[in-house]
């Protein structure tokens, strides 16, 4: 019987906090454009409310079933066929702001692909716990793993959603390097890799445009860089105090859609560079005790699991950041528990019970 241990407290903390900074900081963004929008200044804030609170009681009842039933075949082969469905199904619904990516349930919006992610970790897990010792033979260990992810790849890509697929991709990597695999697997896979990567982005009219822009947003100041400089304008504008909560001025219809995407550009123009500095902490924080987790993990899978959590959550932060500081392309992903979007906050609170659950069975936990 597994042994009853307490989960991570510094990792659930960390999550909550960033939780709760998510319903605060969703209002200020977009309460003028939710107010001139919709006429209601609390829509948003109440729609993330909602998730906040489903998301926080999934995950405290996904922390208390043993992480062990994901490596069941059945399991895994029915979230795989179902998350494949729905990824079909997207195609048939109606285009939002141009992209597939959604389907409605009870008036409620649902993004598969941010399932896809989940699903994809726990099928790697259980394989690689099976046949990591011969992971450097293609046709065993990688091959399967190739199939799998691929196959969500070339679902996901086409919503379009090149920044779920990138995600998934980098995923992937980080668990099969973590499993022993020769670097020069990876070396090679990039190298073929980069001529593809280079075809998607360059053969696609909007995302040339955001590459583009990223070079040089000064080029297009008011059209595909307009979103990247105003985002800019106000990290800098905020100084190292923040000009305070409420009190932004790029939310005010400069920066499109700031409650999504570009969320850490409000958090940094109104909380300033210490406001800005502890969700990056609180990010650390997250990454760092997962990792602890994996490392501290009872088994091979627990400990693959952990860390295809782990990663799920950091890549996504790190991207995320990276874009509204200027520093990558802009993508679609939003920011980890953050960002509105009930989907995301939703998966990624059952990623965290998941490895809370998984802590409660790691060795020498605190």
């Amino acid at each position: 019987m597994a042994r009853k241990l307490k989960s991570d407290r510094v990792l659930f903390i960390a999550t909550l906090l960033l939780v709760a900074l998510s319903v605060v900081m969703v209002y200020s963004a977009s309460a003028p454009m939710a107010l001139d929008r919709f006429g209601r200044a609390t829509r948003f804030l109440t729609t993330q409310a909602m998730w906040a609170v489903l998301g926080i009681a999934m995950l405290t009842l996904v922390m208390r079933i043993d992480y062990r039933h994901y490596r069941e075949p059945v399991f895994i082969w029915t979230g795989l066929g179902f998350v494949a469905f729905a990824l079909v199904c997207v195609y048939f619904r109606a285009p939002v702001n141009g992209a597939r990516r959604w389907f409605g349930v009870g008036g409620i919006g649902i993004q598969p692909s941010e399932l896809a992610k989940l699903v994809a970790i726990f099928f790697i897990a259980a394989l690689l716990e099976r046949r990591m010792h011969r992971i450097d033979e293609v046709t065993y260990a990688l091959l399967p793993i190739g199939i799998v992810v691929l196959g969500l790849v070339a679902l996901i890509l086409p919503e379009p959603d090149f920044g779920t697929s990138m995600a998934i991709l980098m995923i992937t990597a980080v668990m099969v390097f973590a499993a022993g695999l020769n670097w020069r697997y990876l070396a090679g896979l990039a190298l073929v890799g980069l001529p593809a990567i280079y075809i998607v982005v360059m053969g696609s009219a909007y995302r040339r445009r955001r590459t583009l822009a990223f070079l040089n947003p000064w080029d297009d100041p008011l059209g595909d860089g307009f979103q990247i400089i105003q985002s800019l304008i106000a990290i800098g504008t905020g100084g190292v105090w923040g000009k305070g909560l409420m009190n932004g001025v790029q939310k005010l219809f400069y920066l499109p859609e700031p409650h999504t995407d570009f969320i850490y550009s409000v958090i940094s123009e109104e909380l300033g560079l210490i406001g800005a500095t502890a969700v990056v902490l609180c990010f650390g924080v997250v990454t760092w005790r997962g990792m602890r987790v994996a490392l501290r993990a009872p088994d091979t899978f627990g400990s693959f699991l952990a860390l295809g959590l782990t990663t799920m959550v950091a890549v996504q932060a790190f991207v995320n950041i990276s874009v509204v500081l200027g520093l990558m392309p802009t993508k679609g992903i939003p920011l980890p528990f953050v960002s509105a979007g009930g989907s995301s906050l939703l998966i990624n609170l059952v990623g965290m019970g998941i490895l809370l659950n998984v802590s409660q069975h790691a060795t020498h936990d605190a």
